[in-house]
């Protein structure tokens, strides 16, 4: 049994929201007051302060007062509360606004609406609705819950739980609200996995029934390969993706998205390193999880099956290339770093490696090789040299000279051979003097000119 916070208030959930939030949350809350309009705190933000977890969020949900028409105005509600810097970004038909904070933190606002599904696995169609409506429309029991947050909506009670969520809470039980959910939307199977790996929940028994009706169904193969890929981004954020990905493999999920895709238990490992293995990223592209999390895991699978699983999820052109190639990038990489002598050599193995296939390779070397790369990350990748280009033309360099001359720079500060500007400065010298030792040998400019390509190509006989 899971202890709950008893007979949670509006004060509480405010109080449990973070500073800013808060604040938008209270002006919402006065704003609908003077509409006469209902404003509850929906889903997951009330689970989790039944739960005693921190609020991140508030998703939240407008109501129309008893007896008067279902559209709420949320858009000028949300206007109503904005402070200035705030934006107001409206989408879709059915009155959804997000207002944007400065500080990168975002609050939604909703209306009531039902939905219907016309064929297994297809989008559902959205009409507007009742509370209970659109809260039985939710994914779980434990997310179909509304707390009141004004005078308006607490007519309607303070919690809202038409589904038994309070009591699932209790148990630790993931509930859907009936025998066709996974049917009709078979993505939930992963958000099921999300939320029992992060809450250390189980399945209902009958809703393992359900899925496993869905899965017989066929109705996973109706879903595009875009919706189940956004179900991984997702489940790759968590704190403990292994654990979510080992319900999919044990409820029969991941074949159901492509013939034989399992879950190796050479990548269990590598996986549940995943959340410490993420490089800190310094100027290059962002880290995606996703990216890293298919990597480890699809390299322990056939490269065949790898490619047929990114092709289902409709991950294509040189993404699908990277992920599906890491397994002999793996390999190779791995090799190099067990014959290096020197944090030069160290560096040469990793340094041309894109950030997300640095962290993928931390999460399967084996631990000799983890400290170095963690070593190569913190210290050596971002090394700044002290001497720049110009500086090597001037010392008499030119072309593909400065180039090498500047990898030898590089090499040297690694390898603790120079450790100042007039050293690297000195070397640069040496290294142009090499160079016109090799230019004034006799027969250098025509080995020069054989090694040089042809400016065009040379026709073929016809």
């Amino acid at each position: 049994m899971t202890t709950l916070q008893p007979h949670p208030t509006s004060a509480d959930a405010l109080a449990a929201l973070p500073d800013a939030t808060r604040a938008r949350v209270e002006r919402l809350a006065a704003a609908a007051d003077e509409r006469g309009l209902g404003l509850f705190l929906v889903g997951g933000p009330v689970r989790d302060l039944l739960l005693g977890r921190p609020l991140r969020d508030a998703d939240l949900t407008a109501t129309a007062p008893i007896g008067s028409l279902p559209g709420v105005d949320t858009e000028a509600l949300a206007h109503a509360a904005a402070l200035p810097g705030d934006r107001v970004v409206s989408h879709g038909r059915f009155g959804t606004v997000r207002i944007e904070l400065p500080a990168g933190v975002t609050l939604d606002v909703a209306t009531v609406r039902s939905e219907t599904y016309a064929a297994p696995g297809a989008l559902p169609d959205v009409a507007a609705g009742t509370l209970e409506q659109d809260l039985r429309r939710r994914d779980f029991t434990l997310n179909a819950l509304a707390l009141a947050l004004n005078a308006k909506a607490s007519a309607d009670g303070a919690l809202i739980d038409p589904g038994g969520g309070v009591a699932d809470l209790a148990t630790g039980e993931l509930r859907v609200f009936h025998a066709a959910s996974f049917r009709d939307d078979p993505t939930r199977a992963f958000r099921a996995a999300r939320f029992a790996a992060r809450l250390g929940f189980t399945l209902a028994r009958e809703s393992r029934s359900a899925l496993r009706s869905a899965l017989r169904s066929g109705a996973f193969g109706a879903v595009s390969g875009e919706r189940f890929a956004a179900e991984l981004e997702k489940l790759f954020t968590e704190a403990d993706p292994v654990r979510a990905l080992a319900l999919l493999h044990e409820w029969h999920v991941l074949p159901a998205l492509e013939p034989g895709l399992t879950l190796p238990r050479a990548a269990l490992g590598p996986l549940r390193r995943l959340p410490r293995a993420t490089v800190a990223n310094r100027g290059e592209a962002p880290v995606r999880p996703w990216v890293v999390g298919l990597m480890v895991w699809l390299s322990a699978l056939p490269v065949p099956l790898a490619r047929r699983t990114l092709a289902r999820l409709a991950i294509r052109g040189a993404i699908a290339t990277r992920i599906a190639g890491f397994a002999r990038t793996r390999e190779t990489v791995v090799r190099a770093l067990s014959a290096a002598r020197g944090r030069a050599a160290i560096d040469a193995a990793l340094r041309p490696l894109p950030v997300e296939e640095l962290s993928a390779l931390l999460a399967w070397a084996p631990a000799g090789e983890r400290r170095r790369i963690e070593r190569h990350a913190a210290e050596d990748r971002e090394l700044v040299l002290p001497v720049t280009g110009d500086d090597l033309i001037a010392a008499g360099l030119a072309g593909p000279e400065i180039g090498r001359a500047l990898a030898r720079i590089r090499a040297a500060l690694l390898d603790r051979a120079i450790a100042t500007r007039e050293e690297a400065l000195l070397l640069a010298r040496e290294l142009a003097a090499g160079a016109r030792r090799e230019n004034a040998k006799p027969g250098a400019g025509a080995a020069r000119r054989r090694r040089k390509p042809n400016a065009l190509p040379r026709r073929r006989p016809q």
